[in-house]
């Protein structure tokens, strides 16, 4: 029995997980850094009050997968926190998780949806570029001391 998977916004009670599948991912490849814990330890104050949003992947009753919306000062919204349980991996969590942050993005009216990543995260890089984004020059004064990759994807219409 195939259980279809299910794309749900933040609810407060989901915030468990949203910290549970990143760190999952984030310990089994690299360490958790401070900007991590900012925001996996309080989601709505880092993520939702400023205006972003978290989505959450549910099959059945299990939620799967995770990713979020940031947004910062300048216009631009950045996709953070992908993250989809291994037992998941494969079914097209991440590509459901990644359209509905492109539609948020594209529906708050920003210029630009970034990403920072890491180049042993093949799978996920394939992904974000199958979405649309496109590699750039990593900035300067980035958070995270994982962060070798920096991709873009300009949203206003022309």
């Amino acid at each position: 029995m195939n259980i279809p998977v299910r794309i749900t916004p933040f609810d407060p009670s989901l915030a468990p997980h949203f910290a549970r599948l990143n760190r999952e991912w984030i310990e089994r490849y690299f360490v958790l850094e401070p900007a991590d814990l900012a925001v996996l330890d309080d989601p709505e104050s880092a993520i939702i009050d400023p205006g972003g949003m978290i989505y959450f992947a549910l099959v059945g009753d299990e939620v799967v997968g995770t990713c979020a919306v940031l947004p910062h000062a300048d216009g631009t919204l950045e996709l953070a926190k992908m993250a989809v349980s291994p037992a998941a991996q494969g079914r097209g969590v991440g590509r459901l998780l990644g359209e509905a942050c492109v539609a948020f993005a594209r529906q708050t009216g920003a210029h630009t949806l970034m990403l920072l990543s890491n180049s042993r995260l093949a799978p996920a890089l394939h992904l974000y570029e199958t979405l649309g984004f496109r590699h750039a020059p990593v900035p300067d004064g980035v958070e995270y001391a994982r962060a070798d990759v920096h991709m873009v994807m300009p949203l206003a219409r022309e």
